[in-house]
């Protein structure tokens, strides 16, 4: 059946990891008849969480999307892990919805991921919800919890329903306020409501002044959806998804307040617009050109490349020609499908606010904008602003010839992961993967073994140092070989001097009356890249240095590229050792998170470790930030040593900032080192 985007409502549940968010869309699911029986997480009978792994740990480690018809609407729902690990995958789901429902668990109250949910639910002005689970549990503090809620996140946080019968029921604030709950009054609860909502309206509020609570629902439906969209309420809905307790008022609520795809927030598309990002607002009506955004990428081992997108206008049908972002050649729309978990349900056409999947069309990725306008194709959503992926593995395959099938498996991974990055750095000649925990990487690396059979070893991965000068000199080689036939000669003199950091290589030619012929110069300056590629003090990459060739001598018979190559190579390397070589280490920009109590901690770390913090901030949540720089060396397994400082609330991220030179210690000890591995170069 295909419904008005006025009878959608698309929501994502989101929070900490154990807050119950997949047992909740069970519940949800089976309220709404989706379901014969809620399944279990500890079972691994549940829609969402379908996957192996997800079934070995109990937990999402992806996020999926169900549905459900309730009362003549269509409402999506889109879990999503609580994992830190697995954030970027959490965030990726935002851009889907109109509503994020960030869930808390009422026996552990407002947790770190919550937080980050909660700020990043806000930045993308999405409208917000906060569903307290678990209200039936033992040793459960509702009272202390809603003011921890509205101490995290404001006194906008205002319940529209409170539990009953200690738990075992919920009574309602906000349509029929009546009846007894287990703490509060009713009616205190839903006058906070209206005295919330009518802020907004003026001229509702003087009509509420003059009636006082003989405003009815139905007039303060418009201004409910005004305050969702400008943050000025978040309501707090009490269930418990284990017994069933206030499933049918939440779905009441999705159906009943909860903004549509037509009086949502309209997504923050954009166009290029000659240097200029010129704001596109996607209209969510059927008969307008599509504009669809990919949040979601699948790879299959049955289907292969499966794209989830929302529609936010226009209408997708089987067949439909569609373009993806600034590609000119359409791609056919051969599979179109509605998702309830791993099930694919084919479906004829789609309108605003459904969201679908389509499979086999290999060009699509993660973030791609889908149309049916060639002229659009420069419309892009506003990019998602991701946490870094820190953590880092160098990783190769068991099994020497697997180099090529690894490169493939983790480009697939990575296609479906927004926060896993495959990293190639100059000069350390290893492949890096990158996450955001310890967790993240395990987790990889078992799919790698259990899914795609494909052993590998893995290591701490090479700090990406580099290699300069610090004076001028000048350098000399002259390469004369003769071996019974044609010889080889050529003779190179260059002069070296360093550049400001930063400023890379540059290459002079500077040779007079022809003393190497130019047919050789590029053969020089090839010699001097093999050097500046693999530098001669510890083997690792060089930079701001200028190298001027300016005199040489070559042999009318035996001078030959070969012979000029190796000449330049080893007169740079001459002139190198002379000019008081340096060895750089990256120093990184950090930000630490953290909870206030913390803070004295992390600063005296960050200085034990060669850091130096150039100030502090208040965060969102009671958290303060960390700023200054570090070296990069210093914060290998830096998460575990936080997650110890900060009790596990600790996040950070970190951005290359520049290169510093080592200490003499240091460089001494990784020259001799270099030379003692038979890599280094001499003269």
């Amino acid at each position: 059946m295909r419904y008005s985007p006025d009878a959608i409502r698309t929501i994502a549940l989101v929070g900490h990891a154990g807050c119950g968010k997949t047992s909740l869309v069970e519940a949800l699911l089976h309220r709404g008849g989706a379901l014969h029986a809620p399944g279990s997480v500890e079972r691994g009978t549940t829609v969402c969480d379908f996957d192996p792994l997800e079934r070995k740990y109990h937990h999402s480690l992806n996020a999926a999307v169900t549905h459900l018809h309730y009362r003549d609407t269509r409402i999506y729902l889109l879990d999503t892990p609580g994992y830190p690990d697995f954030s970027g995958l959490a965030i990726s789901a935002l851009p889907a919805v109109e509503t994020a429902a960030i869930v808390v668990n009422a026996q552990t109250g407002v947790e770190m991921t919550t937080r980050r949910m909660m700020a990043w639910a806000q930045e993308r002005k999405l409208c917000r919800m906060i569903v307290v689970n678990g209200i039936d549990r033992e040793k459960v503090d509702l009272p202390g919890l809603l003011t921890q809620i509205q101490e995290a996140f404001g006194k906008e946080c205002l319940p529209i329903n409170l539990p009953a019968l200690s738990g075992r029921q919920v009574v309602d604030c906000f349509f029929n306020p009546a009846g007894d709950a287990d703490f509060l009054s009713v009616a205190a609860a839903h006058n906070a409501l209206v005295d919330q909502v009518v802020e907004i309206d003026p001229a509702l509020m003087e009509l509420y002044l003059e009636q006082g609570e003989a405003i009815s629902p139905e007039q303060l439906h418009e201004p409910f959806e005004r305050a969702l969209r400008e943050g000025h309420l978040v309501p707090i809905c009490f269930t418990s998804a284990a017994n069933g307790v206030g499933i049918a008022e939440l779905l009441d609520v999705f159906v009943r307040l909860l903004p549509n795809p037509l009086e949502g927030n309209s997504p923050l598309f954009y166009r290029d617009a000659g240097g200029r990002r010129e704001v596109v607002r996607a209209e969510p009506v059927a008969d307008k050109h599509v504009l669809a955004h990919t949040f979601k990428i699948v790879v299959d081992p049955y289907i292969g490349k499966m794209a989830v997108f929302r529609i936010h206008q226009g209408t997708i049908r089987r067949d439909s020609q569609l373009y993806i972002g600034d590609a000119r050649q359409p791609f056919k729309v051969a599979h179109l499908m509605m998702l309830q978990g791993k099930e694919h349900v084919d479906v004829q056409q789609a309108g605003p606010g459904d969201i679908c999947a389509t499979a086999k069309v290999d060009e699509i990725g993660f973030d791609a904008v889908l149309h049916d306008a060639p002229e659009d194709g420069n419309i892009h959503l506003t990019p998602l602003d991701f946490p870094t992926p820190i953590y880092g593995l160098a990783i190769e395959p068991a099994r020497r010839g697997n180099e090529q099938r690894l490169w493939e498996v983790l480009q697939k991974l990575s296609a479906e992961d927004p926060c896993l990055r495959i990293e190639h750095p100059v000069g350390t000649n290893e492949t890096v993967v990158r996450g955001l925990g310890e967790l993240h990487l395990r987790l990889v690396l078992e799919r790698l073994s259990e899914q795609y059979k494909l052993e590998v070893v893995t290591r701490p991965p090479k700090i990406a140092y580099r290699e300069t000068i610090g004076a001028k000199a000048e350098g000399h080689h002259r390469h004369k070989k003769q071996t019974g036939g044609a010889g080889q000669f050529g003779e190179v003199m260059l002069r070296v001097e360093p550049l400001p950091r930063g400023a890379g290589f540059e290459f002079v030619d500077a040779v007079k009356g022809g003393a190497i012929p130019g047919q050789f110069i590029p053969a020089v300056e090839k010699g001097i890249q093999q050097v500046i590629d693999s530098g001669p003090l510890a083997g690792f990459p060089m930079q701001d240095v200028r190298v001027t060739v300016f005199d040489g001598k070559s042999h009318p018979v035996d001078s030959k590229e070969v012979a000029f190559v190796s000449a330049g190579r080893k007169a740079f390397i001459d002139a190198v050792l002379k000019a008081q070589p340096v060895l750089l280490e990256p120093i990184v920009d950090i930000e630490v998170i953290t909870p206030e109590a913390a803070m004295g901690d992390i600063i005296g770390d960050l200085s034990a470790k060669r850091g130096q913090v150039h100030g502090t901030r208040t965060a969102a949540g009671n958290a303060v930030v960390v700023a200054g720089q570090v070296p990069l060396s210093e914060l290998n397994d830096y998460q575990s040593r936080l997650n110890a400082i900060a009790g596990g609330d600790g996040t950070y991220s970190i951005q290359l900032s520049h290169y510093d030179p080592v200490s003499p210690a240091q460089q001494e000890r990784m020259a001799a080192q270099h030379k003692k591995q038979g890599d280094g170069a001499a003269p």
